[in-house]
């Protein structure tokens, strides 16, 4: 598994970045640091709700000067022995050191009694305790979402160069498939892979095209492939074994895909092949759904992330504990499709489904995790630890 993702991971080019504004560049993977415009805050600040005074004044009754709200700075300077009402995110007042919480005073109107000490700083935001301008908010190959942006825009940056998202085609094979809806006939089946791999496809940052599905025809395969050809990434489901029924790499290789590798010790998705054209990405998935869903999460995905420039485009495995004994299997590792659930001292418990085999994508439906079982003899006793891949 790790080798096939090398060999992917070396022949991809990053796309050129593009410039996005912040407002659409939700789930987009960041090319470039991104530099603060302004300090964060631009101004030293409250933060509670109180009253701005110069700690040495404290304690003592200080009469009440003024009233400050966010975004209407004090007219003048805080002087000696005086005091100023604040709200939270106010302008601290050139004079004052500290910021007393309201509930810590008797507030009397024109004056405000003080009881304890004030401690200079106390409860004052700095000018540029967060960033300062020009320093770095984000670093390339970044994942900008919610706090990303959040960050970038409290910092006044507006647009940010981010990975062009892949152009990616999504081609399902077989004779025997039929769309959602029309009526089987005998030995027919739905055709379920290409949802599966556009909605797998658009979550990395692709933009997907949908082939139509095409029969087990070599006219119809070439025409198809020489379409999807011309994407940055093209992923084929079925026709990637040695049946005689089989071509999409004979086709593939026919129209110039260099083939990279073919299977991988990993159970489901053995028959996985890897090949390109040019800078095109050409992934040939296996026709059994859960096989499919499986593959792309260990091979496709990581080659998307990197097409877009991100910093750590490998799959992000977490540890947990196996919930039941599970048999190893002696010549593959296997990608076993489990429930998630805590323990009484904390630690995830990863329970496997029944149902494994790779044609059962209604079982597989119930995962949110797929755990990784080294190959090897023997079982994996319940409780042993295990490393995981979080799914949806």
């Amino acid at each position: 598994m790790e080798e096939a993702q090398r060999l992917i991971l070396e022949r991809v080019q990053a796309l050129p970045a593009e410039r996005v504004p912040i407002e659409v560049a939700a789930g987009r993977v960041l090319a470039e640091p991104a530099a603060a415009v302004v300090d964060l805050p631009s101004f030293a600040s409250s933060a509670m709700d109180g009253f701005a005074l110069r700690a040495a004044d404290t304690p003592g009754t200080l009469p009440v000067v003024a009233r400050i709200t966010a975004g209407r700075p004090a007219e003048r300077e805080l002087g000696a022995g005086e005091s100023m009402a604040i709200a939270t995110g106010g302008v601290v007042p050139d004079g004052a050191d500290a910021v007393i919480p309201i509930e810590y005073v008797v507030d009397n109107g024109n004056t405000l009694e003080v009881a304890e000490p004030a401690s200079p700083g106390a409860n004052v935001r700095p000018r540029g305790g967060d960033v300062r301008a020009g320093e770095t908010v984000l670093e390339a190959g970044v994942d900008l979402g919610p706090a990303q942006l959040g960050a970038l825009a409290a910092a006044g940056v507006a647009e940010v160069a981010c990975g062009t998202q892949p152009r990616a085609a999504v081609l399902a094979t077989g004779t025997e498939l039929r769309r959602p809806g029309e009526p089987l006939g005998p030995g027919e089946v739905y055709e379920a892979n290409g949802l599966i791999l556009a909605s797998q496809l658009a979550s990395a940052g692709a933009r997907v095209e949908r082939l139509a599905a095409v029969a087990d025809d070599e006219d119809a395969h070439r025409e198809a492939l020489a379409r999807g050809l011309e994407h940055d990434l093209l992923v084929t489901s079925g026709g990637v074994s040695v049946g005689p029924h089989d071509l999409v790499r004979r086709i593939e290789a026919e129209v110039g895909v260099e083939e990279v590798f073919w299977r991988v010790a990993v159970k489901p998705g053995k028959p996985v092949s890897f090949g390109v054209r040019g800078s095109t990405l050409v992934f040939g998935l296996p026709g059994n759904p859960v096989s499919s869903l499986v593959g792309f999460e260990l091979f496709v995905r990581p080659a998307v992330l990197a097409l877009q420039g991100h910093g750590d485009p490998m799959p992000r495995f977490e540890s947990g504990r196996i919930g039941a004994d599970a048999k190893l299997n002696p010549h593959r590792d296997q990608l076993v499709r489990a429930r998630t659930r805590p323990s009484d001292d904390g630690a995830l418990v990863l329970d496997p489904l029944g149902g494994q085999e790779s044609h059962m994508i209604v079982r597989a439906a119930g995962a949110n995790a797929l755990v990784h079982l080294l190959r090897g003899e023997g079982q994996l006793m319940a409780g042993a630890p295990v490393r995981y891949l979080r799914l949806g």
